[in-house]
């Protein structure tokens, strides 16, 4: 089983004990203590107070500066203090590669039996080729290490391929880490390719490396322990990626209904390079979002002919027996049967044809989502308008769908009509940057409804004041949980489980 180890960075030994009490009450496997965080640290007092109260299994760390950490003074002294937490009965202790021989030749043959040597090897600047990193195996291995650990540094998410090789291959308990927040996959994934531990911060603030995730997240959002060689692996391929909701979602249904999946927040900047460097069979399926629903049509080897109509694709899935990309789009029946009910609900309407029929629709944006809304509403019967930045954008899906372009700054003042529909299809006023909106407030009062795809927050600058102005909303939460239905049941074929979709999305978003 693979472990979950808190790093406990605490400056005062005091907030350490209180850090290691939360760490088991979270479900830690073991504590770190990186004494290189200690402030005044006296090693003759502090450690066996800090070894003695531990209320799990330690990893004493005690990391010089330059290999990361915060300590500054001599080897000696720290070679001292750490020889002293192995006869204190500390159960692993870190040493660094390039220090490791020396101290190994310091510490008594005779070492207690449930200790375990970890030496570590950190890069953060990049991450080495496949066989650089193998060699690096072999020279921690040579050293007489009971446990090789190897931390580099993800530029790309493709990075984490190379450590994952390097682990499924190793003869000997490795624990393999790519950081950053490109690098968060490597950290999850540790049970599937043989990781001994992985690392899982006490909250936010409290990380000893860059793109760790805390221990609730691990355990309660990503089912850490439910993790084996067999699970297969999902996930959001966006940039940026980890304000969605996707993840929690996806994954307390997976655990309801026991699919054997846990699904990612992958942030990825080149997707081609990403499909092609993740063709294993275990790798398959995927939510796709900004800025990469566009592109995704030309990755996949078979779209569904409405995605292909969109020209964007927003689901993508690994057939399991000849490993070809299909390509759906989910955003379409997701959006517009939204946006429907959201104008049953304020209208008196029949409902033998569709009450977006004759409509005037307002799509703003002209990327993935917004092509779906645009075609979705033409389809109905509506008459579209597309307002975008960029306004040769606008009209070339303007031109798509038979309808008329505007420049986005022209939404102001663009009121031929009473009674339009606005569907904000862009990014604006998601989180962090919730202060944006596509529209002045002023212009609002000519819609009868208003509907934003973004879901973080809940209810966006746009939704708020559509909703001052007197006018109906319908909230991206919507959009949310009917595309994910559809995403669900590519992914498991399994009928989604609609309530408690919706009870999960209300609560987290």
């Amino acid at each position: 089983m693979t472990l979950v180890c808190a790093p406990v960075v605490a400056t005062t030994v005091e907030e350490m004990e209180r850090d290691m009490a939360k760490a088991k009450s979270l479900g830690a496997d073991l504590v770190e203590i990186r004494l290189d965080f200690l402030r005044h640290f006296q090693p003759d007092i502090d450690l066996p107070r800090l070894i003695s109260h531990r209320p799990l299994p330690v990893l004493v760390t005690f990391r010089p500066n330059w290999e990361g950490g915060q300590y500054q003074g001599d080897d000696s002294t720290r070679f001292s203090v750490l020889r002293s937490a192995i006869e204190l009965g500390a159960e692993y202790v870190d040493i660094e590669l390039k220090v490791a021989e020396k101290f190994i030749s310091t510490i008594p043959d005779n070492r207690p039996d449930n200790f375990k040597l970890i030496v570590s090897s950190h890069n953060y600047e990049f991450t080495p080729s496949c066989e650089e990193l193998s060699d690096l195996v072999a020279r921690i291995q040579a050293t007489g290490a009971d446990i090789v650990k190897i931390a580099t540094t993800a530029l790309d998410i493709c990075d984490v391929a190379r450590m994952f090789q390097v682990m499924v291959h190793c003869h000997a308990p490795i624990i393999g880490l790519v950081m950053s927040e490109r690098g968060l996959m490597s950290r999850i994934l540790a049970p599937k390719f043989g990781g001994y531990l992985t690392f899982g911060k006490l909250d936010a603030e409290k990380e000893s490396a860059p793109g760790q995730p805390t221990i609730t997240e691990l355990l309660d959002i990503y089912n850490f322990r439910q993790i084996t060689a067999d699970t297969k692996v999902l996930g959001l391929i966006a940039n940026p990626v980890k304000q969605s909701k996707s993840p929690i979602l996806h994954n307390k249904c997976f655990k309801a209904v026991g699919f054997n999946g846990v699904y990612l927040p992958l942030l990825t900047d080149d997707l081609a390079k990403f499909l092609d460097t993740y063709l294993s069979p275990d790798f398959v399926g995927f939510s796709c979002s900004l800025p990469h629903k566009v592109t995704a049509v030309r990755c996949c080897n078979i779209v569904h002919p409405v995605a292909l109509s969109i020209g964007a694709v927003n689901t993508l899935i690994r057939r399991p027996y000849d490993g070809k990309l299909g390509g759906f789009n989910t955003d379409y029946i997701g959006s517009i049967s939204a946006i429907e009910d959201g104008i049953k609900g304020s209208s008196s309407k029949g409902d033998a044809v569709s009450p977006l029929a004759g409509r005037l629709v307002v799509v703003v944006g002209a990327g993935g989502a917004g092509k779906a809304v645009a075609f979705g509403a033409a389809e109905k019967g509506a008459r579209v308008v597309v307002a975008n930045r960029t306004y040769e954008r606008a009209v070339s899906l303007a031109k798509e769908v038979g309808g008329q372009a505007l420049r986005l700054a022209e939404l102001a003042t663009f009121h031929p009509e009473e009674g339009m529909i606005l569907a904000n299809a862009t990014s604006l006023g998601m989180y962090p940057n919730v202060d944006g909106t596509p529209i002045p407030k002023e212009a609002l009062r000519f819609y009868n409804l208003v509907f934003d795809a973004v879901y973080a927050p809940k209810v966006t600058r746009l939704l708020r004041e559509a909703q001052e102005s007197g006018v109906s909303t319908v909230s991206g939460v919507e959009m949310f949980v009917r595309q994910a239905m559809g995403q669900f049941e590519h992914f498991t074929g399994m009928d989604a489980p609609e309530s408690l979709m919706r009870e999960i999305a209300m609560k987290y978003t």
